[in-house]
């Protein structure tokens, strides 16, 4: 009869495999959570970073706003948007981060810098008629005169130079709060555009450049608000007809 021996099988390594598992299950989570802030940065909202002063006294310097994306603007948002071609100047273009900070940014994990983008308010829709100004030197979209205490510059004009146009299809004529400080719609009104055409091309946002529409001043603390359409934009009647495709410009003041 012959005996068989048994060598012993030694533990398995159970502590290094569920290390292994639960690395990687950490890594899932954190590409998992990255892909969703990709996506609600990429269709839903992201945050900027206010790079001058052309909106005091709304948004200051630095100020961190939420832009949503779900919803179309109006008449009195204050949005955010790429340069139309040639209004960015170093005042108004946000700092660029390096390779680093640019794909945090990307993923959602820090504001964007705003570099390549503009922050004003919209103050014109295609078919509008924007002019300033009238015998009391307000701004008027649609004959109506608009009451701009509530957001204006203390001090400031409405606009200190005096113009007619209609907005042309498919864009918008937008002004900062900060009117004496602000490089807007008015100071490209003789302006061609980024691919030449007609003078005063430049002036108008094609709506397919916005970003969206800024909902709330979140950072610094002190700063918190909501931002919403002004009481005065609600009155403002439709235009008279259909946005004409190609904008109408006049440096004249309009008919008191």
């Amino acid at each position: 009869m012959t005996d068989t021996s048994t060598e012993a099988t030694p533990d398995k390594p159970t502590h290094r495999s569920g290390l292994a598992a639960a690395a990687r299950e950490f890594a899932l989570i954190v590409v998992g959570a990255l892909i969703v802030s990709s996506i609600l940065r990429a269709f839903v909202g992201q945050m900027f970073i206010i790079p001058s002063e052309s909106m005091q006294n709304t948004l200051l310097v630095g100020d961190r706003v939420v832009v949503e994306k779900l919803t179309d603007v109006e008449r009195g948002d204050v949005v955010v948007f790429e340069d139309p071609g040639g209004w960015l100047g170093t005042e108004e273009s946000g700092q660029k981060r390096g390779s680093v900070g640019r794909f945090f940014e990307v993923v959602g994990l820090l504001p964007d810098s705003s570099h390549g983008h503009l922050i004003k308010r919209l103050i014109g829709m295609p078919g509008d008629k924007v002019a300033c100004c009238d015998e009391k030197g307000r701004l008027m979209v649609n004959g109506q005169p608009l009451e701009e205490s509530q957001y204006l510059y203390p001090g400031d004009a409405p606009s200190a130079m005096e113009f007619q146009v209609t907005v042309p299809a498919g864009k918008i004529f937008v002004m900062g709060d900060h009117r004496s400080e602000s490089g807007d719609s008015r100071v490209h009104l003789s302006d061609t555009g980024p691919d030449g055409g007609t003078p005063g091309d430049a002036a108008f946002v094609p709506l397919d450049k916005v970003t969206g529409r800024a909902i709330l001043v979140v950072w610094p603390a002190s700063n918190f608000s909501k931002l919403g359409v002004p009481d005065t934009f609600k009155s403002i009647p439709a235009p008279a007809g259909p946005p004409p495709a190609k904008p109408s410009i006049s440096l004249t003041p309009p008919p008191k």
